[in-house]
């Protein structure tokens, strides 16, 4: 009785990386590490060794890629507010060619905010922590500057089809009124647990598919509540 042995499937070849390529990897993992770290404890928090550390690279490679820690700061936050105002921009544009140029505010708004939310709903916990890097940078300097750079067009974007929604509202108040309503999403984008607690278990900060059925819809009506408004203005110091 002859036995014969099974053949060993041929091993296959890895093909070596290239030099870009291992560099497009490590820039890659730099700038991950370096948006949870920003997410979570701001510019001033955060220091070159810290993204180093976290990535178990040498502190003097990170100079490689970046002059400084500002550079990286704004590399990080470009990186996908590209993405996220683009979409936004696109999906805007295509609204008010669908609505004949006759936007509603609920319309806008669900556009506005729905289409960063999906986009936060169906990304991987990076995106997620970019959400939370962006709620960080909103009340800072810093965050101004980068905000108004990159989502400057898409919000002037909404502010017109809004003011087509309410052309007898002062343009005034339809920037307050815009103001709360990136106060609420930066809260939102936070994930801070704050209505984990408050709530004991009932609502979850991360809750994004939550958040987004009712933001639209809520912003929306203090909105129009400004038709009715009395149109004596007051401002204070």
């Amino acid at each position: 009785m002859t036995s014969t042995k099974a053949k060993r499937p041929a091993k296959s070849v890895l093909k070596p990386r290239t030099k870009a390529e291992q560099r497009a990897e490590t820039l890659a993992q730099i700038m991950n590490a370096a948006e949870v770290l920003f997410s979570k404890y701001g510019l001033y928090g955060v220091t070159m060794r810290d993204v180093a550390n976290k990535v178990g690279i040498h502190t003097s490679l990170m100079h490689y890629y970046f002059a400084d820690k500002l550079a990286l700061f704004k590399a990080v936050f470009a990186r996908r507010a590209n993405v996220t105002s683009e979409r936004r921009i696109k999906a805007l544009a295509q609204y008010e060619k669908d609505c004949g140029g006759k936007p509603t505010v609920e319309g806008a708004l669900h556009v506005f905010l729905d289409t960063d939310f999906d986009l936060y709903i169906a990304g991987d916990e990076g995106l997620r922590n970019y959400a939370a890097f962006c709620a960080q940078l909103s009340n800072t300097a810093e965050g101004a500057i980068l905000f108004d750079e990159h989502f400057d067009p898409v919000v002037l974007q909404l502010i017109a089809l809004l003011q087509k929604a309410l052309p007898n509202v002062p343009r005034e108040d339809i920037f307050w009124a815009y103001s709360f309503v990136t106060g609420s999403l930066m809260h939102a984008l936070a994930r801070s647990g704050r209505i984990d607690r408050l709530s004991d278990g009932l609502c979850k900060s991360d809750d994004f598919v939550a958040i987004k059925a009712r933001m639209a819809d809520f912003m929306a009506a203090g909105f129009l509540a400004l038709k009715d408004k009395p149109r004596t203005r007051k401002t204070g110091r």
